[in-house]
């Protein structure tokens, strides 16, 4: 199938039109004809080659919303007109201790990456959602509530799946408190996900300017990290702090945050981190862990949750021959909380 989409040609040209070819839909395959895609940092990361290894041209998009328009023979949970979603993996070994324990983002053998992975059926790379329709096989499929927002929902298969991930898995109560690191794409779903479950939560910022928003968002208390005062009148008093600044940065001041035996989780910052502080983690037996998205299983919990919750992302949406600008913008942190490409824009486009 011949399937419209934007890729980047290389590190340095600019997103333009590109045409792919999807797979014919096999025996356990989701057609989907793709009406949202959520735009993630990682996919001007890729795009532009800053960490190395991308294979061009370039078709990002891992937050992908859209309706299934044909399924495979033995497909059993998707009819044709259902609305779905694909996030940041189409596929993994499916053998390995992490796959068997349904965490595929864990995978012993590398999962499928949406985009820019290794294609297993066609060969090649895999090309994401900045594209008229996908192809993926039934068990990386995700229901998606029609009670909720559907312009919002997107960035829930990036930015939602990877900071509920961590609160679930550290088993975040009523009444914990919780420290959000951060109020960008990843710190607003924090929020959003911490008081839904009940937790005090803290939005932690170098920007005092963000504190409307962050009780907007539902937090009850806002501490700017700049102020070293307040800082330290909040020395081991967090039960958990979910840390989403995505560069290197000292984590020391955030530890000092911890109560005995807490936990900070970080899920920004991929790159190496500025010397960590033996002494702030022995005194107190604190903890520093990471956090990769989350299982097929889990996702699928999330967005359950958020059905239940009424929880979506704050987007602006977009028209796909906007990319590029929109590329500009959230490396200028101009976007409040993550851009959603109207792929109409993309299938009525000369």
């Amino acid at each position: 199938m011949t399937t419209k989409a934007y890729a980047a040609p290389s590190a340095t040209d600019p997103l333009a039109p590109f045409s792919l070819t999807r797979r014919d839909v096999g025996p356990h395959d989701v057609l989907i004809d793709i009406e949202y895609c959520g735009v993630c940092h990682t996919d001007i990361h890729i795009a532009r080659n800053d960490w190395g290894g991308s294979i061009y041209p370039v078709v990002p998009g891992h937050e992908i919303i859209g309706r299934v328009v044909a399924v495979g023979d033995h497909v059993t949970n998707f009819n044709t007109g259902q609305l779905v979603g694909v996030g940041c993996m189409v596929d993994s070994c499916q053998e390995c201790s992490s796959c068997d324990d349904d965490l595929e983002q864990y995978c012993e053998n590398g999962f499928t990456a949406t985009y820019n992975g290794q294609d297993k059926t066609l060969g090649g790379q895999t090309f994401g959602g900045y594209s008229e329709h996908i192809v993926v096989h039934e068990k990386f499929v995700l229901n998606v509530s029609e009670k909720l927002d559907v312009t919002a929902v997107a960035p829930l298969l990036c930015a939602g799946i990877t900071t509920y991930s961590p609160l679930r898995h550290w088993d975040i109560q009523k009444g914990d408190k919780v420290g959000v690191v951060g109020l960008g794409g990843l710190g607003h779903m924090g929020v959003k996900f911490a008081v839904a479950m009940g937790a005090e939560v803290t939005v932690i910022t170098t920007s005092p300017n963000k504190e409307d928003d962050a009780k907007r968002l539902g937090a009850q208390h806002f501490l700017v990290s700049k102020d070293e005062a307040a800082m330290a009148e909040q020395a081991n008093s967090f039960d958990f702090i979910l840390n989403t600044i995505p560069v290197a940065h000292n984590v020391n001041p955030y530890i000092a945050l911890l109560k005995r035996d807490a936990t900070m989780v970080i899920v920004g910052a991929i790159s190496p981190l500025p010397e960590v502080h033996g002494g702030g983690l022995v005194r107190g037996r604190k903890n520093v862990a990471g956090s990769l998205i989350g299982g097929i299983k889990e996702t699928q919990e999330m967005l359950d949750f958020c059905a239940e919750h009424n929880i979506v992302c704050d987007v602006e949406m977009i028209d796909m021959q906007n990319i590029n600008e929109a590329y500009e913008r959230m490396i200028k942190s101009d976007v409040k909380y993550r851009f959603v490409i109207d792929m109409k824009s993309l299938k009525t486009a000369a």
